[in-house]
């Protein structure tokens, strides 16, 4: 049986580079922001399109569009979410299916919104990437067409970082520096691969 791991952090705290982390180690990744990305620009631009007119171009979603269309709206970022989650879903278990088939011992699924959507119960253990909150700051507004607003909108809909820090079965602090955040990842990986995943295949 192949280990899963469910990796999760809130905005800017470096999720995209533990990932590549894991990836480097051998470990399989399956990306849901990736996911979607493709979806973006294949089977669900069509859905999106009908449910948000004017959000896509030459059948690709325009992700400015969309975001303005959904911003500050729930009802809107519903309707969307019942578009994609299902979508991401079968690419998730295509994803496993393929890992179960190859032997690997262990897996790595990258859901940014993991915890707020219940979804732990679906791995063996959950990793959460975390920094300190100024740290987390700089870095998100550092990004390009990042501002204020939607900072704030992305964190209303995020679990607070304690919150998932409580509830994780590992950690990932990347305020430490690269080298310190490959040395957490190995020691992660070596859990797994002793005590701590025969006792949780146990339970």
């Amino acid at each position: 049986m192949t280990f899963l791991l469910g990796l999760t952090g809130s905005i800017g705290m470096g999720k995209s580079t533990t990932s590549a982390m894991f990836r480097a180690a051998g470990i399989p990744v399956h990306d849901a922001d990736q996911a979607v990305h493709d979806l973006y620009s294949g089977v669900a631009a069509a859905q999106i399109e009908a449910a948000f007119p004017g959000t896509t171009v030459d059948g690709v979603v325009d992700r400015a569009k969309l975001s303005a269309a959904v911003l500050g709206r729930p009802e809107a970022l519903a309707k969307l979410e019942a578009i994609v989650h299902p979508l991401v879903r079968a690419e998730e278990q295509a994803f496993l299916v393929q890992c179960h088939r190859s032997g690997a011992s262990a897996a790595v699924l990258d859901v940014p919104l993991l915890l707020e959507t219940g979804g732990e119960s679906r791995y063996d253990a959950v990793v959460v990437v975390t920094a300190p909150a100024d740290v987390q700051r700089k870095r998100v507004l550092g990004r390009p067409g990042m501002t204020e607003e939607k900072f704030a909108a992305i964190l209303a809909r995020q679990m607070p970082d304690a919150e998932k820090r409580r509830r994780a079965h590992f950690l990932v602090d990347t305020s430490l520096g690269l080298v310190a955040a490959e040395r957490q990842v190995r020691s992660i990986l070596n859990a797994v691969a002793g005590r701590f995943g025969r006792v949780m295949r146990a339970d």
